[in-house]
């Protein structure tokens, strides 16, 4: 299996250390901002960074929640070019007014690709919500727009070896935990 590969960003723009509580509060303002102006009937992750905000979305619209699988990793050792949808729309979707949730968004390849996937289930109508914009593509709703790398709390350390690491992706980028 190949080892996670140090990112590689515009150090012009920065990285962004999100923790916990700033998430808990970006999912709140996302959710308010959403209950303002619209009312979905379920919220669909995308996996896999998209099933957290999601969930916490849903919890705070207290909705069901459901995820699709939109990933560039089709194998432990291969990396897609372009994203692919992996399995179909949840079967709830049909008929329902669905909110699509994931954690950033910057071209929109992922979220067009659920956002299609999730309309060919069946879906009444679609919108999208991401918790930070850090491009061009301009979801339905957003919690923050920045153009820095984001680092998420729960992606900022994984189990190598049945320990607790600093994720080797964030190489030189965050300081050690």
């Amino acid at each position: 299996m190949t080892a996670p590969q140090p990112y590689a960003p515009d150090p012009s723009k920065g990285v962004m250390i999100v923790d916990w509580p700033l998430f808990g509060e970006l999912a709140r303002a996302l959710a308010v901002r959403v209950a303002r102006e619209w009312t979905p009937e379920l919220v669909v992750g995308i996996a896999t960074a998209g099933v957290v905000p999601g969930a916490a979305v849903a919890a705070i619209l207290d909705l069901p929640f459901h995820s699709i699988l939109v990933s560039r990793r089709y194998s432990a050792s291969q990396v897609r070019e372009t994203p692919a949808v992996f399995g179909a729309a949840p079967l709830e979707v049909r008929g329902k007014r669905v909110l699509v949730v994931d954690e950033t968004c910057d071209s929109g390849q992922t979220m067009r690709l659920a956002v299609g996937a999730v309309g060919n289930g069946g879906a009444k109508e679609v919108r999208t919500a991401v918790s930070f914009k850090t491009g061009s593509f301009a979801p339905d709703y957003f919690a923050l727009a920045t153009q820095s790398m984001i680092v998420l709390p729960w992606d900022r350390e994984i189990l190598i070896d049945g320990e607790l690491q600093p994720n080797p992706k964030y190489a030189g980028l965050i300081p050690e935990v």
